[in-house]
């Protein structure tokens, strides 16, 4: 039996990848009869973490400071004795048997396009939750290489875990997806779709760029729809949105429960998902789960994950990302060929998978 503390701070009410991906090794690791598992957060030991889904951003953010400031024995204890698995990028200085989550390094990397806050956390508790950890796990192979490189760790100490699908993401039949398309004042004859926070790294103003430069008739068949949450340093971003959508040809969505994405992926004619930097990218897989054919960008692991399934753009050159995305739209031959790859390509990752691999590693750390 290991015995395992699980951070989860990254969950809130609206969580993002991380907060799912944490919420998936809850799910995950209580189903193992061979772990016996606690919670962490707010300085100590709690017995549910699904009430963190539940309470107010306000409330959630005012009461994690308090109790980080305090903590408690009970937790203190628990972070000394078991295997800590810190799974949004830092350990607590407790920890002594650590596991740490690096997603990606897109802080160091591109520290302008991220909250001075975000900023200075990396800077004072990266490094330290590395040297800390015993083991360090990636979402992919490419940000494997870069970790290593970049922290100088033995290669053997870490390890590329894929993150999973939720057997949720499917093509969804018209008659299920019609009420949530209604719901969203979404067409059903198709449209384009991207999901993502909107922050700089995402290249959403890129993908908008292209979206106009394509055809008329295009754009009224396909309006753009940009699903996510509200980000940061985008003031110029949302300026291009709302002036896209009074034109008429863009809706936006802001932040969509995970409920309805299976119907709004399924209803989509394309994905696009213009990133110039991702840990693993969760939403094209979703999307080629939904039967969706999708296309990203050139340059960082969304090649890797999409395992040729994808359309591969350059999205700083507009020109081109215009004809790819054309191309995208109406090449009924890539389009029907991307739709089968894509969904194969998805079947293969897996939350179980994930927890199992996650589990193997906590056992490399209990043998050593």
């Amino acid at each position: 039996m290991l015995d395992v503390t699980l951070c989860v701070d990254a969950l809130e009410p609206r969580p993002g990848g991380i907060g799912r991906y944490t919420w998936e090794l809850c799910n995950g690791l209580a189903r193992r009869e061979d772990i016996s598992l606690r919670y962490y957060a707010r300085g100590q030991i709690i017995r549910d973490p699904s009430k963190l889904l539940a309470e107010t951003s306000r409330l959630w953010g005012l009461q994690r400071r308090l109790v980080r400031a305090i903590g408690s024995p009970g937790a203190r204890s628990a972070l000394h004795s078991t295997i800590v698995h810190g799974p949004n990028y830092f350990l607590p200085g407790p920890a002594r048997y650590g596991v740490v989550t690096v997603h990606d390094l897109s802080v160091l990397h591109f520290p302008e396009l991220h909250p001075a806050k975000r900023v200075a956390d990396f800077e004072r508790n990266l490094e330290r939750s590395i040297r800390q950890s015993c083991q360090l796990i990636t979402d992919c192979e490419t940000i494997r290489r870069e970790l290593v490189d970049f922290s100088g760790v033995p290669a053997d100490r870490v390890s590329a875990v894929p993150l999973g699908i939720s057997t949720e993401f499917r093509p969804v039949a018209l008659a299920d997806k019609a009420p949530v398309l209604r719901q969203y004042g979404l067409p059903h004859s198709g449209y384009g779709l991207t999901l993502s926070t909107l922050e700089p790294r995402k290249r959403i103003d890129r993908l908008l760029s292209a979206w106009r430069e394509l055809p008329g008739e295009t754009r009224d068949r396909y309006p753009l729809v940009i699903a996510g949450a509200a980000g940061w340093k985008n003031t110029s971003l949302h300026s291009q949105i709302e002036r896209a959508a009074v034109e008429g040809w863009v809706i936006p969505l802001g932040f969509v429960a995970e409920t309805d994405l299976p119907a709004i992926y399924s209803g989509a004619t394309l994905f696009a998902y213009p990133s110039i930097y991702e840990g693993f990218g969760l939403p094209p897989l979703e999307a080629m789960a939904c039967g969706v054919p999708t296309i990203v960008a050139e340059g960082s692991c969304l090649v890797e994950i999409a395992k040729g399934a994808a359309m591969v753009a350059e999205p700083d050159d507009i020109a081109g990302f215009t004809e790819d995305l054309l191309r995208a739209l109406e090449d009924d031959q890539w389009r029907n060929e991307a739709i089968s790859a894509g969904i194969q390509v998805a079947t293969g990752y897996t939350w179980d998978q994930c927890v199992d691999q996650t589990v193997a590693i906590y056992q490399r750390v209990s043998l050593n």
